[in-house]
C-alpha cells in the first residue's frame, strides 16, 4: 500500500518532494522518487511495506530505462500472474512483489492486462519512449486517484492535499459538486469539489500525451448483470459460500498480520468465519458508544459473540460519542473534500492503525445483496397485470418520487431555495442519479434490482464508502481490503438472477442463508443496525457556537454560495427547538469545516 505523485511537464524541482511529503501518512516506511529530466518528467511515492519488504521497492524501472512505474494497492492474483508470465520467460529480481508482476504485464500487454488484475490498486506508467504517461484505477475504485491540468504541467496524486501543495491554478470550488453534495453527502463521479481537479474513474486508465498534451479516458471494465437460470436457491448458497471463502484467503494475502473491523453485523462476521476456515489468523476490533440509549444500537455483543465462536484475540474500542467532536478537524482535514457522511470508522481505523498494517472490512456486502432496499418503492410501482417495468421505462418523475425524494437528503427543490440569488444553478441530482440508473439498463441491466445495484455501486459504494474508508484509514497508516469486491465473487454475483440474489422481504436473504452456518445463531435473525450520533442535540449544543460563527449571515454572504436568509431561517427554527433540520445542518456544518480547514 502507496501513495503515488508525479508532474509531465513545466516543474520545478522540488515540486514532486512537496507533493509525496504531504501523504506520508500513506507510507511511512520508505520513500522513492524517479526523474526523467529530458522530458519534464517526475514520479515518487511513500510505501507502506506490506508483502516482499526488499523486492518491493519503488518506483521500478526497466533494464532499458524505456519504463518507469509508480504503484498503489495490492493484486491479489498476482502468484498466478506470475507464474504465467515465468512460463513465457519472463524473469523477475524480487521474491514476489506484486508491483513487480503489474509492471511486467504493462510491458508486455499494455491496458489489455487491466481486466485480468483482482485487487485494489492505482498506478501511473512512464513510457520515455513514446513520452506517454499511463494512470490505471481498480474496477470499482477502492484505490483513490487524481489528476489536475494546468497550462503546461500535468500532474497526478492519490489525494487532492498533493495536488493542492502545487502553486498551480486547481480552479473554483465546482459548482455542480457542490449542488449535488447535500443531497448526497458526498461528491459524485469523476469531478472533484475543485473545477480543475478530476478523478480517474474506477475501472478505467488515463493516457497523457506530452506530445499533444492530450488527455484519454477509457473505461477497461464497467459492471453488468447476466443472469444464469436453470440453478437452485441452495446451489447459489453453495456458490457463494465457496466463492467468499476463496476470496477472503486471496485478499488475506500479506507478509504482516491482519487485522478485522467486526461491526456484529452480517457481512463482517461471515468474512471473520470464513477467514479462520482458511487458516488466517486475525484479530477483530469492534467499537461501541457508551451512552444513553446505546443499548438500542450498540453491536458489541454480537461482535464479541462472533468472536468467541472462532477464538479470535478481539478488542472493543468503547468511546463517549462527544470524543467525535474532539477528532472531528483531523476528521475533515483527512477527507479532502466535503463529506457529510458516518464518521464514527475513524476510531476503528486510528486502534487497528495502532497494531496492525491490514486490516479486512465488509464494505460491498449491502451494495451486492439488496442495497438498503432503495429499490423497493421504485419497482413496487410497477407491479401489476402488466408486470415490472424493465429499467428504461422508469421516469423521471416516478424515480424522483419513488427514490430520490424517499432516500436521499436535500430535495432538489429545497436546494432551489438554498442557492437561490446564488451563481449555482438547479443540477438535478434526482436526474444525475437517474441517468447512471438508465445506464445500467442501457448496458443490459434487466430489472429494477440490478440497474440500482449497478447505479449504487458507481456512486456511493465507490465515491463516499470506498473515498471514506481509504482516507480514514490511511490517515492511520492502515490498509483496508474489501474481499466483497474480489473479481471472482462480483462476477459470481453478477450471473444470479436478481429474484433470486434479494427478495422483498428479505433483502440479504440469499447471503444471510448462504452464511448462516458460520454465524452464532443470534446473529442471523437479528436486524442490521447503525450507530446513531446525537448529531441534532450536538447541534443545539456542544456545537452551538461553532455553528453560529460558520453560518454566521456575514460568512455566508462573503461566501456567495447559499442563501443566508434561507440557511439562519432553518438554523434558528433548529436551535430553538422548534423544527429537526439535521439533515440540512450537519452537512451545511461539515461543508464549512471543510472550507475553514
Amino acid at each position: 500500500m502507496c501513495g503515488i505523485v508525479g508532474l509531465v511537464g513545466a516543474q520545478i524541482s522540488d515540486w514532486v518532494q512537496a507533493m509525496n511529503d504531504v501523504q506520508s501518512h500513506r507510507g511511512p516506511d520508505d520513500g522513492g522518487a524517479y526523474f526523467d529530466d529530458q522530458n519534464m518528467v517526475s514520479l515518487a511515492m511513500r510505501r507502506l511495506a506490506i508483502i516482499d519488504f526488499a523486492g518491493g521497492e519503488q518506483p521500478i524501472i526497466s533494464a532499458d530505462g524505456r519504463y518507469a512505474i509508480v504503484y498503489n494497492g495490492e493484486i491479489f492474483n498476482a502468484p498466478e500472474l506470475r507464474c504465467e508470465l515465468e512460463a513465457d520467460g519472463v524473469a523477475f529480481t524480487s521474491d514476489h512483489s506484486d508491483t513487480e508482476v503489474l509492471f511486467q504485464l504493462l510491458q508486455r500487454e499494455g491496458t489489455s492486462c487491466l481486466p485480468k488484475l483482482n485487487g485494489m490498486f492505482s498506478f501511473a506508467l512512464w513510457d520515455k519512449q513514446k513520452r506517454e504517461l499511463l494512470l490505471g484505477r481498480d474496477r470499482f475504485g477502492i484505490k483513490p486517484l487524481h489528476y489536475l491540468e494546468s497550462g503546461s504541467t500535468f500532474a497526478f496524486a492519490s489525494e487532492i492535499k498533493s495536488l493542492k501543495v502545487l502553486p498551480l491554478d486547481f480552479g473554483k470550488l465546482d459548482a455542480e459538486s457542490i449542488y449535488h453534495y447535500f443531497s448526497l453527502l458526498y461528491v459524485p463521479g469523476s469531478q472533484t469539489a475543485y473545477s480543475a481537479i478530476k478523478r480517474v474513474p474506477p475501472g478505467s486508465f488515463l493516457k497523457y500525451s506530452l506530445d499533444d498534451r492530450s488527455v484519454e479516458v477509457q473505461p477497461f471494465w464497467q459492471m453488468h448483470f447476466a443472469p444464469e437460470n436453470g440453478l437452485s436457491r441452495e446451489d447459489w448458497c453453495s456458490a457463494i459460500r465457496e466463492e467468499l471463502g476463496a476470496a477472503v484467503s486471496r485478499w488475506a494475502w500479506s507478509d504482516v498480520p491482519v487485522a478485522i473491523s467486526l461491526s456484529g453485523g452480517l457481512d463482517s462476521s461471515a468474512l471473520a468465519g470464513l477467514a479462520v476456515q482458511q487458516g488466517v489468523n486475525l484479530k477483530s476490533f469492534s467499537l461501541g458508544f457508551s451512552g444513553d440509549g446505546e443499548e438500542d444500537w450498540n453491536e458489541l455483543p454480537l461482535a464479541r459473540k462472533v468472536a468467541e465462536k472462532w477464538g479470535m484475540e478481539h478488542e472493543e474500542i468503547v468511546l463517549d460519542p462527544k470524543v467525535l467532536l474532539d477528532e472531528l478537524p483531523q476528521m475533515v482535514a483527512s477527507l479532502d473534500e466535503p463529506y457529510g457522511g458516518g464518521l464514527p470508522s475513524w476510531f476503528v481505523f486510528k486502534g487497528m492503525g495502532e497494531q496492525f498494517k491490514v486490516a479486512v472490512t465488509g464494505s460491498g456486502g449491502d451494495e451486492l445483496f439488496g442495497n438498503y432496499g432503495k429499490w423497493l418503492s421504485l419497482e413496487a410501482r410497477w407491479l401489476g397485470r402488466f408486470g415490472r417495468r424493465k429499467p428504461l421505462e422508469i421516469t423521471e418523475e416516478n424515480f424522483r418520487k419513488n427514490m430520490f425524494d424517499q432516500f436521499y437528503y436535500a430535495s432538489d427543490s429545497f436546494k432551489k431555495e438554498l442557492f437561490a440569488g446564488t451563481d449555482i444553478a438547479d443540477y438535478a441530482t434526482s436526474h444525475f442519479l437517474r441517468e447512471r440508473f438508465l445506464d445500467a439498463g442501457r448496458q443490459g441491466a434487466s430489472t429494477v434490482r440490478d440497474a440500482h445495484a449497478i447505479m449504487d455501486c458507481e456512486t456511493q459504494l465507490c465515491d463516499e464508502f470506498l473515498l471514506m474508508t481509504d482516507r480514514f484509514s490511511m490517515a492511520h497508516s492502515l490498509e483496508a481490503r474489501t474481499p466483497f469486491l474480489d473479481n471472482g465473487f462480483v462476477d459470481l454475483v453478477s450471473r444470479i438472477p436478481a429474484e433470486i440474489r434479494t427478495s422483498r422481504s428479505d433483502l440479504k436473504g440469499l447471503l444471510r442463508d448462504s452464511v448462516a452456518p458460520l454465524l452464532p445463531p443470534e446473529l442471523v435473525g437479528a436486524p442490521k443496525k447503525g450507530f446513531v450520533i446525537p448529531l441534532g442535540k450536538w447541534l443545539r449544543a456542544e456545537l452551538k457556537d461553532i455553528v453560529r460563527e460558520l453560518l454566521s449571515e456575514e460568512k455566508l454572504k462573503q461566501q456567495g454560495y447559499f442563501n443566508p436568509e434561507f440557511v439562519l431561517r432553518r438554523l434558528a427554527e433548529h436551535q430553538d427547538g422548534k423544527k429537526d433540520h439535521t439533515y440540512f445542518l450537519w452537512p451545511m456544518l461539515m461543508f464549512q469545516l471543510w472550507q475553514a480547514r
